[in-house]
Order: structure tokens, then sequence, then C-alpha cells
């Protein structure tokens, strides 16, 4: 059912998706508020990549950026923004409209009330197939029995209203609908939120299928670290805008090399733990209206010395494919084990401990 909607010459050695040194700024009356400072990464085909952090971080703001779709106050004001060498940020609406669904599509936070309720579900499918090809409503109907199929929905209930559905049946009609016009990168902003986890874990072994099964990419954007751990291949960190580690999933979990990393590792459950062994990191991320001019983790980081407070420090390659934002790489066997200490984090509520000079270990 491919067909090509517009002319787009693309580089067949190109990443599928490359950003780079992106920085997304919002106006407001208050001036210009950077909600995503020059953060870059890649995604590869048949890859599962993953962005996490808390509310806030930016994080569905790069999905927005890659899709065209910031809204009216905001824009990409640096950076590169590629999809097989093509550079989005220089095209005109109607070309970005050719591309989405077509080449990208998404799955949006909320997408559970995403749909119509006063419309059968086969109704809202059969009209973004239509939207894209020129196929009579027959064929997109059959193709919406498919795609129910696809996603482990009864076919024959795609005529049902989106209230007869529970809420992940809705989720998984929502995937369909993002399959509608065979796109080779899906970008899935919060997909669980709000589901329990069953369902959770079903919604996210169905995406890892349909990975291997159509031969797709998957970009999964949550603040469940969980939920990245058990879907993707490469992930990124982020906090108040920035990348703070970056690689490969594998070694990222077993090696962090980041205090934010670490402190989200210890703010979600384990098999080797319960919910008693939970440690959540003390304070809330900086105001992106009064951002500091060092670490943006500084204030909350147990391991923050006098040097932290100059500038953020830049991504440095720790590991093959994997990159931190730290200035104290060199401490961090002593920071992985000072940071399984609930001592360690307490230490940050109420009046912040003075900042450690240069090279102390007390």
């Amino acid at each position: 059912m491919k067909q090509a909607t517009a002319d787009f010459d693309f580089d067949d050695d190109a990443p599928l998706l490359d950003v780079t040194d992106v920085e997304v700024v919002y106006e407001t009356s208050a001036g210009d508020l950077t909600a995503v400072d020059h953060i870059s990464f890649s995604v590869d085909e048949n890859e599962i990549f993953g962005l996490v952090g808390e509310s806030g971080c930016g994080k569905s703001t790069v999905a927005q950026a890659v899709l065209g779709l910031l809204p009216s106050n905001g824009r990409v004001n640096e950076g590169s923004i590629k999809y097989r060498g093509i550079e989005m940020t220089e095209l005109e609406k109607r070309e970005l409209d050719a591309l989405r669904w077509e080449h990208l599509s998404l799955i949006s936070q909320g997408a559970m009330n995403a749909l119509n309720p006063v419309h059968r579900i086969s109704s809202q499918i059969v009209e973004a197939i239509q939207a894209h090809r020129d196929v009579t409503t027959d064929e997109a109907r059959e193709r919406g029995a498919e795609l129910f199929e696809t996603v482990g929905l009864d076919s024959e209930r795609i005529d049902d209203y989106p209230h007869q559905f529970s809420g992940g049946m809705k989720q998984r009609a929502y995937i369909a609908m993002s399959l509608a016009l065979d796109p080779d990168l899906i970008i899935a902003d919060e997909p669980t939120t709000a589901l329990d986890v069953i369902v959770q874990d079903q919604i996210l072994k169905r995406l890892k299928e349909l990975r291997d099964e159509l031969n797709i990419s998957v970009i999964i954007i949550s603040h469940d670290i969980s939920v990245i751990a058990e879907t993707c291949n490469r992930l990124g960190v982020m906090y108040s805008g920035k990348l703070m580690e970056y690689g490969n999933l594998r070694d990222i979990f077993a090696n962090p090399f980041n205090p934010y990393t670490l402190g989200m590792q210890n703010a979600f459950p384990t098999l080797r733990g319960d919910q008693s062994d939970l440690i959540s990191i003390p304070g809330s991320p900086p105001d992106i209206a009064e951002l500091p001019t060092g670490c943006r983790f500084k204030e909350r980081c147990p391991f923050a010395t006098e040097r932290c407070g100059d500038a953020h420090p830049p991504l440095e390659q720790v590991a093959e494919d994997h990159y931190s934002a730290c200035y104290h790489h060199d401490r961090i066997e002593t920071m992985r084990s000072e940071a399984e200490r609930r001592s360690t984090w307490n230490q940050m509520q109420g009046d912040r401990p003075a900042a450690r000079a240069e090279g102390s270990d007390d």
C-alpha cells in the first residue's frame, strides 16, 4: 500500500534520524525561554531509541520539533534535524505534511483520549488513510482491519466507538492508526501513561514485536526509566533541556556515569528490590526562566563541587557509544557506591551542604 506522496531526495547512507545541536525556544512575554538546549542524537533503522527524564525536561518538545509540530510560539532556534538526510527545519508545511504519517508518525501523549468519541474507530482510520492515499473507503477499511489484527485487536470490532474499548484497547487502536501508512519511524510520547502495569507490559512488548515484524524504528519518550529499560536499544537521559547521558542502553544501565542517571535508577523499582528500597531525588528541576549558569543538576546533586557552578559540563565519551555530561567521571566508582545510600541523597534535603572543593572525597 506504500506509495510516494512527495518527491524527496533521501540519502540511503544517512541515519534514519539525525538530530544535531538542536535548540528549541518558546517566545513568551518574559522573552525567549530555552526548552531544549543544544542536544544531539541519532536513530538508526530497526532501532528503539528512548528519551527519559522528569516532566518538563524537554523530551516532548524534542518530539514536536522533530515532527514540525511545535506550538505557534515555539521554534527550532539553532541546529539540524535530518530525516534520511533531508533537513526538516527547512521544509514547507506541505512537505512536512507529506512526511508525517507517511514516513514519521506519532503516538501522542494521552493517546487514549485522542480518538474522537462521537465517531466510530473505523471512520477515523479511514479518514487518516484517505488523507494521504487515493483509495476507496472499502480499501481503507480493509487496511484498518489488517491494522487491528496487527496490534492484537479483533478486526470485527473496528466499527465500535472509543467508549466501547478499554484503555489498553484504545491505546492499541491509536497505535494501529499510527501504522496506517507504513511509516519508517514512530515517535511514542508516554505511550503507557495511565495504563496498569499488565497492560503497559503488553503494549511495550507489542511495540517491540512490531519493530521486528515491520522493520520500523521507534522513539519512546517516558519519565519512567523502567519503561525505557524494557524496550530500548539506546537512550538519552534528559534533564532541564540537556542530555546528561547518551548511548547504549545496556552499558548505561550497567555502568552509569552521570549522577542524575544514578538518581533516576534509585527512584524506580527493580527485580532485586521493593518499594522500601526506592530513593527519590530531593528538590525540583530549575525553572527554564531562571536556568543556572553551571551544571543544570548541581543544586540537586550530592557530588557537586565548586567547579560545577562554572558552566554546564559537555558530553564526553566514557566508553564505546556511551557519553556523559559530568566533571567528575574520574570519581565514578565512589559516586556509584555512595549513590546507593539513602543518606547520600538525604543530605540534599533542607539547606544544601556547601559544595566540595575540587578533588575532595569528603
